[in-house]
């Protein structure tokens, strides 16, 4: 195995972060509400790995175990200041009590004036692309490359007022119509061109992306919009050195999937079928009633089971799954979302068996750690020179971003081990492969 290459040189975390969110719904309104309360000390930021977790250093009986914090360099949440778009006028503080997430008395009336003092900018908004939202806080025309010039100087400007040493932007938005790679994610020339034309395969999450790479600005992707995920846009990020990861957070049914189906394939279980079925009320389920909207996400959510129980090289206990998801409207549960899960699976001499899974969870609760995690760790990426795909960064997606050529990894356990890893590798400490036979074999 050929030795990793040298650790980089990571700058400092001095002076502000900038994090831009596009969308100022249910998920970015619990993140910020959350860096808010914890940099008051009045609450903690359960779920997230970059506030809350630790990491192993050398062996075992070593007992080096830092918090992740203060093992890699990273922003305090005291310098970070939020920025958003929003097809809709209303401030954090109102469009968080209007998703209906967070207790009103408890968590939302201390900071009411922080939270207030985040107006969404207008966004880059085509009904095209989100059939079910009627937006009015929306940039004045529909034209390509008027909408990227205008999140490009609102960029500027965010950074300007907010004096941020560094920006990284994150889409915590609605989840796009279904759009095929093609021709015009080709190249840098037939992006450009498919701009000017107001080619229809151009989508507002790619001006958002594109617009990021231009400004020199790490981007996420928290849906399984296309987005920074075409060639031409990976290419970009590469040669312009700016890191991008995605798509689509990984919250409740598949973080659930990517558990389970490697057990499954880990005692080599059989599977015949998995239906899956979510209910939620918040604007996400809204946007997904829509079958076109619905397609987008089927496909992230349907490709975890595929790639984790790799039917080709096991046809006898995963050749012929039955997988189906479903995402229902329900308008009563707001965010609280339930995912239902049967699995139909089989052992020796082929008996059947069933399991079942009732989930019920809190959609933005789960996301927020992942976005704010994601935005720290692709800042650190910034400053230790990493540009393109963040493949360590796959813990957080559902469809991780990955080289072309390359299956994404979705087993929950090795994505942790990579992401510490590449921590690891970042600090100049040893990976740890787990091996351990040190611990028995005598000299």
């Amino acid at each position: 195995m050929a030795s990793p290459p040298p650790s980089p040189t990571v700058a400092p975390a001095d002076g502000r972060l900038g994090i831009l969110c596009v969308g100022l719904g249910a998920v970015t309104t619990t993140l910020i509400a959350g860096v808010e309360l914890a940099k008051r000390g009045e609450g903690e930021l359960v779920g997230s790995l970059a506030e809350m977790g630790t990491i192993r250093l050398g062996k075992r009986t070593d007992d080096n175990v830092p918090r992740i914090r203060d093992f890699v360099p990273l922003a305090d949440l005291d310098q970070i200041v939020f920025g958003a778009w929003d097809p809709y006028p209303d401030d954090a503080y109102t469009a968080a009590s209007r998703a209906g997430v967070l207790d009103q008395a408890r968590h939302l009336e201390g900071i009411a004036d922080a939270l207030r003092a985040i107006q969404p900018m207008p966004a880059a908004f085509d009904p095209a692309y989100v059939k079910r939202l009627e937006g009015t806080n929306v940039m004045a025309s529909v034209d390509k490359r008027a909408m990227l010039d205008q999140i490009r100087a609102d960029i500027a400007t965010f950074r300007d007022e907010n004096l941020c040493d560094r920006v990284v932007m994150i889409w915590c938005a609605s989840t796009e119509v279904y759009i095929e790679p093609g021709p015009a994610h080709a190249d840098l020339d037939a992006f450009e061109a498919a701009i000017d034309a107001n080619d229809p395969a151009i989508a507002p999450s790619m001006l958002y992306a594109y617009a990021a790479l231009q400004e020199g600005i790490p981007f996420a992707n928290g849906a399984p919009n296309l987005a920074v995920d075409t060639p031409v846009l990976r290419t970009y990020a590469d040669q312009q050195g700016v890191p991008i990861c995605g798509k689509d957070f990984k919250t409740g049914q598949t973080m659930i999937k990517t558990v389970l189906g490697p057990m499954l394939k880990a005692r080599m279980l059989g599977l015949n079928g998995w239906y899956s079925t979510n209910i939620l009320g918040n604007r996400d389920g809204e946007v997904l009633d829509d079958p076109e909207n619905f397609k987008t996400k089927e496909q992230s959510k349907l490709g975890v089971l595929e790639d984790v129980l790799e039917p080709d090289r096991f046809p006898a206990l995963y050749g012929d799954v039955y997988h189906k998801v479903r995402i229902n409207y329900y308008p009563p549960r707001g965010d609280n979302k339930e995912g239902w899960d049967n699995i139909d699976l089989f052992g020796w001499l082929g008996y059947p068996m069933q399991l079942k899974v009732d989930f019920l969870c809190r959609d933005s609760i789960l996301a927020a750690p992942l976005a704010l995690d994601l935005c720290l760790f692709l800042d650190l990426a910034q400053r230790a020179g990493l540009g393109g795909i963040q493949e360590w960064l796959s813990f957080y997606f559902k469809s991780p971003q990955v080289a072309p050529g390359l299956y994404p990894e979705h087993d929950l356990f090795i994505q942790l081990t990579k992401l510490k890893n590449t921590l690891r590798w970042l600090q100049g400490e040893d990976p740890i492969t787990h091996l351990g036979m040190d611990y028995y074999l005598s000299d």
